[in-house]
């Protein structure tokens, strides 16, 4: 028989009546009843006594009731209220049915209630009324205490107190996500653990690029798994490892990574958590992570955004003899490498400002290592590429090695949001896959900024724009070292009215000759407005601003002006930051000022030069431009002929937005937009500054 039938033949047994034996719940007391049973209580009382409460009569009723001499008793409570008690044997006639027998709660309640003006007035009217009668009635004053009111007096204020209290704790630590919200833990450390209830699935193979930088993490997690392959050879693992670079390259993901893969106790924190407003409980939350790290060893302690706590102590003299951060810096530094020693416990941080960090925190024994996790090259954007396409519906013309072209300069969160913007771009034109043609406007789109082709723009302006952008794309083209060209546009993103992008070579270091034709090719816009209108508007703003902090690097940190000679006054310490005066005399400064105009208005002069020499060329661009409002290299290549000196293989793009790669190997900074904008824009490249 199998387990089916089985299953059916018990099904079919008539009931017996014995339900099965359910396992009794284990009796878990609530604070909450004790609320339920006063309500009840309170609830019983207070109807209790509605209807017990006697009957409210008036003047003309009592005074029948004297004269016919049918009340015991007149009780005048407190000189507020008089109590009136009926005979007993005159309870049974008819107009003293209306009072109800046996609901009272004592036997001396009154059976009806009279409410006078005056105690005076009240004893005169009732002498008066038996003024001819034989036995007259005579009041009787009483004078009661309601304990049960004078208490809840008393009572009530504490009690709204100390219920308001308990009901904002509640809150607070209900709020807070756990025992650390709660006033007296406020000591407590916020770090999140991950142990192997609740493991990281993230591992090594969800990072793409970053080989050396995972080189080295690895070697942690392997000691963490075979510590004696180690430790017999007389070796000790570093203590930590601080993760530097800039925002988007994978410091958090890598960390992550390591808590997947290592498969021990993890504690992820940022450096924010542990500032508070309350004196000492930035140092009592450090105290209390390396308690619980001890107790769960080996663990690994990652602290993210480290220079939240880790600036350098001092560096600020308006913060006062007792700085918070700088106390709870102490303390993490006697924790990591103090009188105690933290065995099994390892360090992460991640930080992409390592210059303002505490020397003392980076000194051996500390953060005994420096993992630098750099911008991704060219075959690491591949592979980038590959781990976000996976659940992406892709065209097979797709191609991740032309991507990879196309995006140089970009982190791994800046190809993460390509590849989403894609999708997205697919979507709203109602495509099956995701093509070629989405990957470039994604790219387009996060680069220069959304298109806004209903903005209002004159003729006259555009044809400005289209002689900016134009005289931009002939000066590079026309220069030697400029960056190669990949498109132009008239058509307005974010806040720029027209772009040029650029794909720079990617170098490590760059000469002068290479930077003076940079700063040439961004002056031609404002040249080639001059050259053709006689004057010039401000739409060269993000232009004047890159050309100038590009020619004040030349000559004040690089070294590469004959005036100022071999000198340079950049500080690597970031210290300047806090400091009021330059570290030049007044006569250096002018020096510098001067050199810097100097050579900025060598190369404007150098731009106009080449636009009056090619101003058929310039015109023939700029009428085209207007025309198609896109152009691209093939254009400059049809009207200036191909570039003598162009040694470097180029991506070409057509009039369809495809494009071809032609012979190179040339990989640069993210594309860079010259535009032409009133308003000041991001500049889209940067340069190292070391």
């Amino acid at each position: 028989m199998t387990d089916e039938t089985q299953k059916n033949e018990n099904s079919r047994k008539p009931f017996n009546g014995n339900l099965p034996k359910l396992k009794n719940p284990k009796f878990k007391f609530n604070f909450y009843w004790i609320y339920g049973i006063l309500a009840v209580v309170f609830t019983y009382l207070y109807f209790a006594n509605m209807g017990s409460s006697p009957k409210t009569i008036g003047w003309g009723e009592l005074k029948v009731m004297l004269v016919n001499q049918e009340i015991e008793k007149i009780l005048l409570v407190n000189k507020e209220h008089a109590e009136i008690f009926i005979k007993p044997d005159k309870l049974s006639l008819d107009k003293f049915k209306d009072i109800k027998q046996g609901n009272s709660l004592t036997a001396t309640s009154p059976h009806y209630v009279y409410q006078i003006v005056t105690a005076e007035s009240f004893e005169k009217d009732v002498q008066e009324a038996q003024k001819d009668l034989p036995n007259p009635l005579y009041i009787q004053v009483v004078t009661r205490k309601n304990w049960g009111t004078d208490i809840l007096g008393w009572v009530l204020p504490f009690a709204i107190l100390i219920g308001g209290w308990f009901i904002i704790m509640r809150m607070m630590s209900r709020g807070s996500g756990g025992g650390g919200g709660q006033i007296f833990n406020i000591g407590k450390s916020k770090a999140q653990l991950f142990d192997r209830d609740t493991m990281v699935t993230t591992n090594f193979s969800d990072v793409a690029g970053l080989e050396e930088a995972k080189v080295e993490i690895m070697e942690i997690v392997e000691f963490l798994k075979n510590p004696k392959k180690y430790t017999e050879l007389g070796g000790k693992i570093p203590k930590g490892a601080l993760l530097v670079g800039p925002p988007g390259t994978g410091k958090t993901l890598l960390a992550k990574a390591v808590a997947g893969e290592a498969k021990v106790p993890f504690f992820s924190l940022s450096g924010s958590d542990f500032v508070e407003m309350f004196v000492g409980v930035g140092a009592s939350r450090v105290r209390d992570l390396f308690k619980q790290a001890k107790d769960k060893a080996p663990c690994i302690i990652f602290i993210d955004e480290i220079d939240a706590i880790g600036r350098a102590r001092g560096r600020n003299p308006m913060t006062g003899s007792n700085d918070e951060r700088e106390n709870t810096l102490n303390q993490l530094l006697t924790e990591m490498d103090g009188f105690q020693t933290n065995a099994g416990v390892i360090i992460l941080a991640a930080t992409n400002r390592a210059d303002i960090l505490d020397r003392a925190l980076l000194r051996a024994g500390r953060f005994d290592r420096q993992i630098h996790v750099e911008l991704p090259d060219l075959e690491e954007r591949k592979a980038i590429f590959k781990v976000h396409m996976r659940n992406l519906k892709l065209d097979e013309a797709v191609n991740v090695d032309f991507l990879a072209r196309q995006t140089p300069g970009f982190s791994g969160a800046d190809i993460a949001n390509v590849c989403n913007e894609s999708a997205l771009i697919a979507a709203r034109n109602d495509k099956k896959r995701i093509d070629k043609q989405d990957f470039l406007d994604a790219i387009d789109r996060i680069v220069g900024g959304l298109e806004k082709r209903n903005k209002i723009i004159s003729p006259y302006e555009k044809k400005v724009i289209a002689y900016h952008e134009s005289g931009h794309a002939a000066v590079s083209w026309l220069v030697e070292h400029a960056n190669p060209l990949v498109k132009v546009t008239i058509v307005p993103r974010g806040k720029a009215l027209g772009a040029a992008w650029y794909l720079p070579e990617e170098r490590q270091i760059t000469t002068f000759e290479q930077m003076y034709d940079e700063i040439t090719a961004a002056l031609g816009g404002r040249a080639s407005e001059e050259v053709v209108f006689g004057k010039v508007s401000t739409g060269a703003l993000n232009d004047l601003e890159k050309v100038t902090k590009q020619a004040y690097a030349m000559v004040a940190y690089y070294g590469l002006n004959d005036k100022i000679g071999n000198i340079s006054y950049y500080d690597s310490t970031g210290q300047q930051e806090y400091m009021l005066t330059k570290p030049f005399s007044e006569q250096t400064a002018e020096t510098i000022d001067r050199e810097i105009s100097k050579m900025i208005e060598s190369a404007y002069e150098k731009a106009k030069t080449l636009l009056s020499d090619n101003r058929e060329k310039l015109d023939e661009l700029a009428n085209k431009l207007l025309q198609k409002e896109v152009i691209f290299r093939e254009d400059l290549v049809h009207i200036f002929g191909e570039r003598t000196f162009d040694t470097h293989e180029h991506v070409i793009f057509n009039g369809n937005g495809d494009a071809e790669t032609s012979n190179a190997e040339a990989e640069a900074a993210k594309p860079e937009v010259q535009d032409k904008s009133t308003d000041e824009s991001p500049d889209n490249s940067e340069h190292p500054v070391a």
